[in-house]
Formats: C-alpha cells, structure tokens, sequence
C-alpha cells in the first residue's frame, strides 16, 4: 500500500492557452483541486513554493485554507525554501494551519535551488555568517524550526505583561503538538538524506538529485532512501519515518491525454548542470497506456522503495483535468500495483 499525493508548482500565466491566467486563479483552483482530490481518494494535496516567480509562494494562507475545507487529504509542501525564512514567524503559521487542518499538515522544506533571482533570500533580509554557505544558513534555519516545534518554553516573560502568562518561560504560540513528526526534508543527496535522517525528518526525494553515481535516477534515488533509512536506525528514533519520491506519470486513456502527453512515452533521464558546480540528473516523464506504465513501474526502483508517491499535476490545464488525471492512475495503475 502507498500514499499518493498530488505536487503542483503552481503555475500561472495570463498566456491565450493557460487555463490558470491570474494568481488568484492558481489558489482558488488549487483549493478545489483539493477537495475534488479528497473525494477520489487521494491522500495528499503539496505544493512547490518559488519566490519571485508566477508559481506557489507563502504556503501557508492556501494550506489553511484548503484545511478549512477538506477533512481527510493531507495537506504539505515540496518545498519551502529555508534560506527565506523566519524559522519564529513560520512556527506560528505552521502551528495555526496545523491546527485549523485537525493535524493533517505535512511541511517539506529544504535548502533550495536556484531561483528567479539572484541570492533573493537577501531581499528577505537574510545573509550567510563570516564563512558560511547560502546552505549553511538554511539547515541552521532548520535547526532553530525544529527546536521550537518542541514546544519548550524559551523567552522570559515580562513581569507587567499585558494579558496573564502561564508559569515558566513562555513559547510560540499556538502549538500544533504532533508537528514536528511531520516535518520532511528535501534531499538532493545522499549525505543531506543522512543529516535529515539524524534530525529525525521524513525524507522527500524529487525528480532531480546530485548525479552521484552515474546510474538512473531511480537507482541512485534508492541506494539514497537505503542510506537515510540506515542513518534513521542507527539515530534511535523510535518512530518509523517517511519517504516519499515525485513523479510525473500520466495514464493515456482518451483522445485529449494523448495530445497532451503522448509524446513523452519515450521520455528519458537527463542529466545537466544546476549550477556552476553541481551536476544533476534529471527524472523522466512516464506516459502510456495503463498496462504499460504499469510494466514501466515496476522497474522503479525509488517508488518501490518509499511509501509516499507525489504525482506532479500540470496545474494549468485546470481542476476537471488535473482531477481526470489522477482519477485514471487511481482506477487504472495503483490496483495493478498493489498501491490500492
């Protein structure tokens, strides 16, 4: 049995063919993505988040909101980008959406990839220490994240306040208890899947990762979840993690899939630098008919190995087809797999 979710990058453009024209479009729809998601069936509603771009932002207004209005999916990103952000502002956001959620919020974040901007985390207000890394100051953003989680008090209490404290020293507020198991990292390699693995998050492994190896995405995605879960154990968590891989995978049951996707049945991995001194490899597309992306995905080795399978939407085709397509790997593929 697998969980799967839905990932969109939250795209729009006010292009002639785009069916998701406006930033307001993107959230509406996106909200009721999720509530028809929840009524097929699907386990969890993610979203990308991209600064500086027309794409998914500040998550947590959209995840609240889809909170609101569904009961069972679960609602997370794939991922927010630590290096903007205020790890005591977002403990509050996180904790209301949580909680107006009933505890179903599933946050992925990370160190980030290039964006749309040069060093953007600077217009935020935040730069690397003497010596330090843009992610450096993202896993130590992540650090100060999950400590507060815990939900310990940690500021001194003013001895006039305004409103009554409770004893002791107070904490963020308000605590969603239980977070902090429900926190994942995005790890582009094997060694941050280790660090995330000794912290204690579950773990998200993408369509793209250092090309470390040589060998296709999948395997390398494998012998990657092999080496968190083993840094897992020998951490001593008590709890069993989570692992979840991305994938986009598109079942050709009408005239319209095959326009839209047919041409990616021969779709293969790529591999290209993502910046200056990092080299990629780049996950394929998988289109076909049912029977044949169910052969083809047996021979995935990462989604063998997770638990979690993120399908990634083409989020500007709009809600009735996003809704069409992962109907048709519900009905058509997971079966097969023994997913469902």
């Amino acid at each position: 049995m697998k969980k799967i979710g839905f990932l969109s990058f939250g795209h729009w453009s006010p292009g002639a063919h785009s069916g998701t024209r406006s930033a307001a479009d993107f959230l509406h729809q996106s909200i009721d993505l999720a509530v028809a998601a929840e009524e097929l069936g699907v386990d969890g509603a993610y979203f990308r988040v991209h600064h500086f771009a027309r794409q998914a932002a500040g998550p947590f207004p959209l995840l609240s909101a889809i909170g609101a209005r569904t009961s069972k999916i679960e609602i997370g990103t794939g991922v927010i980008d630590m290096r903007y952000e205020n790890p005591l502002y977002m403990i509050e956001d996180a904790g209301a959406a949580d909680l107006i959620s009933g505890g179903r919020l599933q946050l992925g974040i990370s160190r980030g990839s290039p964006e749309q901007v040069i060093d953007g985390w600077r217009y935020f207000g935040y730069a690397p220490g003497e010596g330090e890394t843009d992610a450096d100051m993202a896993r130590q953003h992540t650090e100060v994240f999950l400590k507060l989680l815990e939900g310990d008090g940690f500021a001194q209490p003013n001895p006039r306040p305004m409103f009554a404290n409770p004893p002791g020293l107070l904490r963020l507020e308000p605590h969603s208890e239980g977070l902090r198991d429900r926190i994942w990292w995005g790890s582009g390699s094997n060694a941050t899947s280790v660090w995330a693995a000794k912290l204690g998050m579950n773990l998200q492994s993408s369509t793209l990762k250092d090309d470390e190896t040589g060998e296709p995405l999948h395997v390398q995605q494998r012998k990657q979840i092999e080496a968190y879960r083993e840094a897992w154990t020998e951490a001593g968590h008590e709890r069993e993690p989570r692992v979840s891989v991305s994938r986009s995978i598109f079942a050709l049951t009408n005239e319209q899939d095959r326009a839209y996707f047919g041409r990616d049945r021969h779709s293969r991995d790529q591999v290209g630098m993502i910046d200056e001194n990092t080299r990629a490899i780049f996950g394929r597309s998988y289109a076909g008919e049912p029977d044949e992306l169910v052969r083809q995905l047996k021979e995935d080795e990462a989604i063998q190995a997770a638990d979690t399978l993120l399908l990634t939407i083409p989020n500007q085709l709009g809600v009735d087809y996003n809704a069409h397509v992962l109907e048709s790997i519900l009905t058509h593929v997971a079966p097969e797999l023994g997913w469902r």
